[in-house]
């Protein structure tokens, strides 16, 4: 079965029409006066500042006629590789170390007793109250914005497999036993596909926070990134560079957040009877 959907154009005309409306009220009150310009700056302002914050240009003194270097900076690139390589390093840590646990303790009923306490004890401690120790621990630099990223990716990851396992309906697991399936072949071709939804599910929330998590660390542990830049920004009261830098982040965490739906829906289409 083919599922008919609207023109993509169409989705995105109508997803901006939301954007558009509060830019037009957001560029309207700082126009009128209403708020301070160096609390809240334009919408233009921001743009102006984004692109400055984007391209390295240079160009010629007036006076000398000589090359100078402009005042684009060009910092954001230097600064979203260096939080997406955070970002890639941690949530692939995370998840390598989430799925076969998680795997064991849906499958497995004494292995779920045994971890279950643990899990659920360490499983609301937020990310950002391992700061401390992870400075302890690993000093300054990538090393503890990375550990926080793993622990920001591990639980999402973690809780789905596990209801992803338990979710696999009965039905399904004593045919295959009647049918003589080992408990390997019952695990590989049962299981693991029936919980793949809840996996990817949760890898979607986990990349999600592991972005947050990034964000977080590097304005305490790095001295590069968009986190970083953002309480530099902070510093000096620049606050058109504040929201370029949060503009950026939300860029990067839509086309993030669009290449795991795509991905998700590619790998699942057998289970959501799309046709490739």
């Amino acid at each position: 079965m083919t599922i008919h959907s609207r023109p993509s154009w169409k989705t995105w005309l109508e997803g901006a029409i939301v954007p558009i409306v509060l830019i037009a009220l957001w560029q309207a009150v700082v126009s009128l006066g209403w708020v301070n310009p160096k609390v809240l700056p334009s919408p233009a302002a921001v743009v102006v500042r984004w692109w400055q914050y984007l391209m390295p240009m240079e160009a010629y003194d007036p006076a000398t006629m000589s090359r100078v270097k402009w005042w684009f900076s060009g910092e954001m690139l230097g600064d979203a590789a260096g939080s997406l390589y955070r970002v890639v390093v941690g949530f692939v840590l995370g998840t390598v170390l989430a799925l076969p646990l998680g795997l064991a303790m849906g499958a497995m009923p004494r292995v779920l007793r045994l971890m279950s306490p643990l899990m659920q004890v360490l499983r609301p401690i937020p990310p950002i109250a391992y700061i401390p120790l992870s400075i302890l621990w690993f000093g300054l630099g990538n090393p503890p914005a990375v550990f926080l990223i793993v622990i920001g990716a591990f639980f999402p990851v973690l809780m789905n497999t596990i209801a992803g396992v338990l979710a696999v309906d009965g039905i399904y697991l004593r045919a295959a036993r009647n049918l003589g399936a080992s408990r390997l072949t019952i695990f590989r071709r049962v299981i693991l596909p029936a919980a793949t939804p809840y996996i990817l599910a949760g890898m979607r929330i986990g990349i999600g926070t592991s972005f947050i998590v990034v964000i977080v660390s590097e304005m305490i542990a790095v001295n590069n990134g968009l986190g970083f830049r953002i309480l530099e920004a902070r510093e000096y009261f620049w606050s058109d560079k504040i929201i370029a830098g949060m503009l950026t982040i939300g860029l990067i965490g839509l086309a993030i957040d669009i290449a795991m739906n795509k991905t998700n829906t590619y790998l699942l289409r057998w289970h959501r009877g799309l046709e490739q």
